[in-house]
């Protein structure tokens, strides 16, 4: 068995070995791909919106909580109608949004950033757990393998752990990231949440870094198709600090998941201006604003239509009818409501291939 060790942090061993630094290479060149495909989309709310989702479906189910994104979309639609797990599910989006509006209007990422992330995640407002943390056992055995450290301990390892994020250092900045995953997991800090707000955590960071201005880039794919060489990943270096293969697993998945991101991107923004060029030549209502609705909202209703274009309902509804009788929306039934599917996009986010790992 494993326990934490105090002052163990950041690793005073050899990090950047030629594996990793061969690792780096991939993982920057296609991050800085996905950054520039991500500046070529007119609004980043229409990538935030639905790719959130999407990472927020993938990081759950690394904690078997299962939905789909069919039910999350219908949680937009209707929130008082859904099911409990969508919910809870949903509420990941919302603690992703929280925390990048923290970090880019400070440029930082502060323990305060991260406690209001877990809280939107959680519903509550519990902070810093005050009981012993969640022990890791052997799922054969039953045997312990890893006894997170003391509450009393979280409150001033947190502090150390951000002073690390905040730290000039040699480091590259993406190792720096799996350095602060690997701590953040190993000192779970919270009664829940600790996995998903980790996973927040990464992306908010590259954010802080400057390495993406949005946050678009989301491991849980990458980490539910890999979860027993992640899980074993986390607990090799707390047995026998074996750092080098923990860094090259997430530069890797940072490579990954950066490619895929950018071939859904590419995809995402050529659908987009086909749609704009269909609708701008058949119908008088084209604004920008009407397509940003149809792309931020996958699933939009009239109710969305009229805050975001600040038209009245009858002409909302009248807009969204004309593009479901054209084909360009699926028009559905939720109740005693409407909602609109943009089909061809939900296509693209649905029927996504695996990883090319």
């Amino acid at each position: 068995m494993s326990t934490y060790a105090p002052g163990a942090f950041p690793p005073t061993q050899m990090l950047e070995t030629d594996a990793v630094l061969r690792a780096l290479v991939p993982a920057h060149r296609y991050l800085a791909e996905l950054k520039g495909l991500a500046r070529s989309i007119p609004n980043e709310g229409l990538l935030v919106s639905t790719l959130s989702l999407q990472e927020a479906q993938s990081s759950s189910e690394i904690e078997n909580v299962i939905t789909t994104q069919d039910a999350l979309y219908k949680y937009q639609i209707q929130p008082q109608t859904a099911d409990p797990v969508s919910k809870e599910v949903a509420h990941y989006a919302g603690g992703l949004e929280t925390g990048f509006q923290q970090v880019r209007a400070s440029g930082l990422l502060t323990l305060n950033t991260i406690l209001a992330v877990q809280a939107e995640l959680e519903g509550n407002d519990a902070g810093f757990r005050k009981t012993p943390g969640t022990v890791l056992k052997n799922e054969q055995t039953g045997a312990v393998v890893y006894e997170p450290p003391q509450p009393l301990l979280v409150p001033e390892l947190m502090a150390e752990l951000e002073r690390f994020i905040h730290a000039d250092s040699p480091l590259d900045p993406l190792v720096k990231m799996a350095l602060i995953h690997h701590q953040f997991e190993t000192i779970h800090p919270f009664y829940d949440g600790n996995g998903r707000t980790g996973r927040i955590v990464n992306i908010l960071y590259l954010v802080k870094e400057q390495l993406l201005d949005t946050p678009i880039l989301y491991l849980s794919r990458y980490i539910s198709q890999t979860k027993v060489e992640y899980y074993r990943g986390l607990q090799q270096v707390r047995d026998d600090n074996s750092w080098e293969d923990w860094l090259v697993y997430m530069l890797r998945g940072v490579a990954v998941t950066a490619r895929h991101t950018s071939g859904l991107v590419q995809s995402i923004g050529l659908l987009l201006q086909q749609h704009k060029q269909r609708i701008r030549r058949d119908y008088r209502f084209y604004s920008q604003d009407l397509i940003n609705n149809i792309f931020r909202h996958p699933y939009t209703k009239v109710a969305f239509l009229e805050r975001d274009l600040k038209v009245s309902r009858a002409t909302a509804s009248r807009y969204l009818d004309a593009l479901a009788q054209d084909g360009i929306l699926n028009k559905h039934r939720l109740g005693r409501e409407n909602y609109y599917i943009n089909h061809e996009l939900v296509a693209l986010l649905f029927n996504m291939p695996e990883l090319d790992l």
